[in-house]
């Protein structure tokens, strides 16, 4: 979804709120300048904590007058005419509407507790109790990754064969390392082959994902301690504010008339 600028959303929460009638007329050329984006300009500076001051006034009211030169010089030539800038004013005109109604209706469908701690416990659930410190080697196919558990039984060492073969930027230099997670972290295939094995024991088959193939070495685990329900409640409260707004757009494609 097109995230709005700042200056959209202050716009917006200025219509929202019914900011007061700007204290100050600006004509430039004889053009007055819209109060609603004096406001707007105040308010973006507001929300951030920047006291009002005359300085504040005066930096707006400069900035103003600044665009509208430029407007005024690019109105003269047209530029507000081109079909292309209509499409984008538009496209931006629509997005600030959009936000303004998801902000509406996100507040006017609060997320209860009861849900969230409900989405926490299958949160909790999908971590399972155990974290794996394991590393990987990702070769391109199967052939490449037989070849490098043959010498791995060789005495070949894992660290050295990942920096040597493995294409995985992430963990290469590091000799396949991973680092501590939990198996859900990585996909289907990777964390089934994960919790088969035994600490200090490899995957004896190449292990085939939607990146190639991997020989997976299993490290070390310890018992997954869960994030506190306070501390992931923000992330949660959001994750469950965009699951809704994915099935009231899910809901009016399904009851719109498209043609």
């Amino acid at each position: 979804m097109f995230k709005p600028s700042k200056l959209c959303v202050a716009l917006l929460a200025s219509a929202l709120l019914s900011a007061p009638a700007l204290s100050q007329t600006i004509k430039v050329n004889g053009k007055s300048i819209s109060p609603l984006l004096y406001d707007s300009f105040m308010n973006e500076q507001k929300n951030t904590g920047v006291p009002e001051t005359p300085e504040l006034k005066n930096a707006i009211r400069e900035e103003l007058i600044r665009r509208e030169l430029l407007m005024q010089e690019a109105q003269k030539k047209k530029i507000d005419q081109s079909a292309d800038i209509l499409g984008r004013i538009e496209l931006a005109k629509q997005a600030v509407i959009i936000q303004a109604f998801l902000t509406d209706y996100v507040k006017t469908h609060p997320i209860t507790e009861k849900k969230l701690k409900a989405n926490y416990k299958k949160l909790n659930q999908a971590l399972g109790k155990t974290e794996y410190k394991a590393l990987h080697i990702l070769v391109e196919d199967q052939a490449k990754a037989q070849n490098v558990i043959e010498q791995l039984k060789k005495g070949e060492k894992f660290a050295d064969l990942a920096k040597k073969y493995s294409l995985d930027p992430g963990s290469k230099e590091m000799g396949g390392a991973l680092g501590w997670s939990p198996a859900s972290n990585y996909v289907p295939s990777f964390a089934d082959a994960l919790g088969k094995l035994k600490k200090g024991t490899y995957t004896q088959k190449p292990v085939q994902s939607d990146f190639g193939y991997h020989v997976i070495f299993l490290e070390d685990t310890r018992p997954l301690t869960p994030p506190a329900f306070e501390r992931v409640k923000p992330e949660l409260e959001m994750r469950a504010q965009q699951e809704m707004v994915d099935e009231l757009i899910k809901d009016l494609r399904a009851k719109a008339k498209v043609e």
